[in-house]
């Protein structure tokens, strides 16, 4: 049901309005679609009540922006728009992989392919739109998954069952059973 839910307000997000999209739009479109890996990384969280996974993806997100702003900051690149000097790297690419990188590495390919492919729509929307170059996005995406990679650990729900052989009241055998809700 979550899925189909991302599935469908990427799908409007992206949707032209009848006019040709303009680089303008493109930009606009990852301003803010760079969150939503990182917001569905969020929620999918809460709603397992894996509060070690949101700490996890907090840890990495924290880690992913420090640093890209450190980098943005130390590094004088100019964006091939020419608006300023903060061009590498790119922290929209950044934020999305993060996202992307947590939902994979928490949560598996199930969640982390179609946030993959929103992040690589940011990165590719950011080199479109000449607000980065695709050094700008690689270094971003590299940092984002880098830190996800680092800080996340996969999720191990806990309403699994166990049945096992066990030995019971000294030497009778018997069998073991187990269910976490």
């Amino acid at each position: 049901m979550i899925r189909k839910l991302l599935l469908f307000t990427t799908l409007l997000l992206l949707v032209p309005d009848g006019n040709a999209q303009s680089r303008r739009d493109v930009e606009r479109s990852t301003d803010i679609l760079m969150f939503l890996p990182s917001a569905t990384g969020g929620i999918l969280s809460l709603i397992e009540r894996d509060y070690k996974g949101v700490m996890q993806h907090l840890e990495a997100g924290a880690v992913t922006v420090a640093t890209t702003y450190l980098l943005k900051y130390s590094i004088s690149k100019r964006r091939p728009n020419g608006e300023d000097n903060h061009s590498f790297p790119s922290n929209h690419a950044g934020v999305a992989f993060v996202g992307a990188g947590f939902l994979q590495q928490r949560y598996g390919w199930k969640w982390g392919a179609p946030a993959y492919a929103v992040a690589a729509y940011v990165g590719w929307g950011r080199v479109y739109s000449k607000c980065h170059d695709v050094w700008d996005v690689l270094a971003g995406a590299a940092i984002g998954v880098t830190s996800a990679v680092v800080f996340t650990t996969p999720f191990a729900k806990k309403n699994n069952i166990v049945i096992a052989p066990a030995v019971l009241d000294g030497n009778n055998p018997g069998f073991y059973f187990s269910m976490n809700l």
